[in-house]
């Protein structure tokens, strides 16, 4: 097949981040109140149980650590807290608050192509409108990593990925019924080549992974008569393990489980003595209650933060920061492209296919740089066409690629004019040119780092939580400064070194 037919810009990865250095310092607005509709949000009544919940009423007038932002991280961040404090046995309640600005998982934190981790909010945002993607980055890009920052922290970035993929895992297998209930599919992931440039980087990333000892159990170079013969496109390719996933469903089950509700899913019903409410740990959730300023509190009170809403106030020891594109709103030293977060707005759709699903291959996919990526959703009904969950398309969004756009109220028509063609042209015959089914925006940080530790105090602004700090001051052999966001952090980084 000829690549060069494809409706996207190639080898584009240059210019793209050329674009993210050159970007402006703008501070980022609250999230958007009229949000794109999201598959994973609004495509059944019963996707999202949690969407509105705390969103009326006074809120909590203290608690020991707010968290702002309803997404992977944040809720990810109350799940191994809640954790550590049940085990802990001191018996001192340890109080957690989540605000979301929207509904539940619909505006903060993830990556648009992984849970990767590149997982975003239960949020409306990047977790509730992301691609579903749950898998370790392994070969990609790993030359220019070990390049950038040595053997060494290349080996640890992939090591965290992994880690975080297999907590997930572990996580939806502790209770009966639950990776299936997030629809979790188990098929591996392709990395499409369009280029002879990717085929030459992809040949150097496996011979540095090799030289380095990195285990490579699971990774295959894909020749184009192979793919073919098992993919249905004539194309190199590299395969790596890989899952697909439902991310609202999953950071909804992390937020059930730190809660300790027996009640919202009948096979909680079962597992009550693992999760039993207790004086050690609460928390609740406060949806539509966006934060709108931090003030510290004089220093020989209790509560050091008061975090400002517009419904109220609530009274904080520490606060965590789990609001990825939107951090600059409250900490303005993040913005910007140097050393800080650039809010980054990417496009998805669902599309139906011309083929049936029990045909489509069970994997997920990307290509052209990692700009595309996309997978069938799994279907139980052998009549039902594919329908595929598609994202990308911003490298074709000349010159500023959707950077410094908070905005995820609505699509750019030159990415939906890309995604549209984009199936059809990879896959003759089994897609046709049509208009989706749903599509949608979020948005997500796109400069390969992850923002975790304290804050400066300078100019009144706070610190984030204790446990935040533990993840930059704990650095073993699971855990790097590089790679893309954590999603569910590993609990032993809420532990501080010895």
């Amino acid at each position: 097949m000829d690549a060069s037919i494809l409706p996207v810009t190639l080898n584009s990865d240059n210019d793209v981040f050329k674009a993210f250095n050159q970007s402006s310092h703008c501070i980022s607005p609250l999230p958007a109140q009229n949000p794109t509709k999201s598959f994973w949000l609004d495509s059944e009544a019963a996707a999202n149980p949690l969407g509105q919940v705390g969103s009326t009423g006074p809120l909590s007038e203290a608690a020991d650590i707010v968290i702002i932002g309803s997404g992977i991280t944040g809720c990810s961040t109350a799940y191994h807290l809640s954790q550590l404090f049940r085990k802990s046995g001191e018996g001192k309640n340890q109080s957690v608050v989540i605000l979301e600005a929207r509904d539940f998982c619909k505006s903060f934190e993830a990556d648009a192509y992984k849970l990767k981790l590149s997982f975003n909010l239960i949020g409306s945002g990047a977790t509730g409108r992301n691609g579903g993607h749950l898998t370790a980055a392994t070969i990609h890009d790993f030359q220019r990593r070990v390049e950038a920052y040595g053997v060494e922290e290349a080996l640890r970035a992939v090591a965290l990925e992994r880690h975080t993929v297999t907590s997930v895992l572990e996580f939806l297998e502790k209770a009966p019924g639950a990776a299936e209930e997030v629809d979790l599919v188990r098929g591996g992931h392709v990395s499409l080549l369009f280029t002879p440039a990717e085929i030459e980087a992809a040949r150097n990333d496996i011979e540095a992974a090799t030289k380095a000892g990195m285990d490579l159990t699971g990774v295959e170079y894909l020749e184009p008569s192979v793919t073919k013969q098992r993919f249905r496109v004539e194309l190199p390719g590299v395969y790596s393990p890989g899952h697909t996933l439902w991310p609202l469903k999953l950071v909804t089950k992390l937020y059930q489980y730190a809660k300790g509700d027996s009640t919202t899913k009948s096979w909680l019903s079962s597992a009550t003595s693992w999760f039993s409410r207790d004086s050690s740990f609460s928390l609740d959730l406060f949806t539509h209650a966006p934060v709108n300023a931090i003030e510290a509190i004089s220093e020989d009170s209790t509560y050091r933060w008061l975090v400002k809403t517009e419904r109220g106030s609530v009274k904080a020891r520490y606060i965590v920061h789990a609001t990825n594109g939107y951090a600059s709103h409250l900490l303005p030293q993040l913005a910007g492209p140097s050393k800080g977060i650039i809010p980054t707005r990417a496009q998805c759709m669902s599309a139906r296919g011309s083929i049936e699903a029990h045909k489509w291959p069970v994997v997920g996919w990307g290509g052209n740089e990692g700009y595309e990526y996309w997978f069938a959703r799994p279907s139980h009904n052998a009549d039902e066409k594919a329908l595929v969950i598609l994202g990308g398309g911003r490298e074709t969004a000349v010159p500023n690629h959707e950077y410094n756009i908070a905005d995820d109220s609505s699509v750019n028509p030159v990415v939906s004019k890309s995604l549209r063609k984009f199936l059809p042209h990879l896959y003759p015959g089994d897609f046709e040119e049509r208009e989706p089914e749903m599509e949608w925006t979020l948005w997500y940080v796109q400069n390969r780092a992850r923002h975790m530790g304290t804050q400066s105090t300078t100019n009144r602004l706070h610190r984030l939580a204790k446990c935040i700090l533990t993840l930059t001051n704990h650095w073993s052999d699971t855990t790097s400064r590089l790679g893309t966001p954590v999603t569910v952090c590993p609990e032993h980084l809420l532990v501080p070194k010895s």
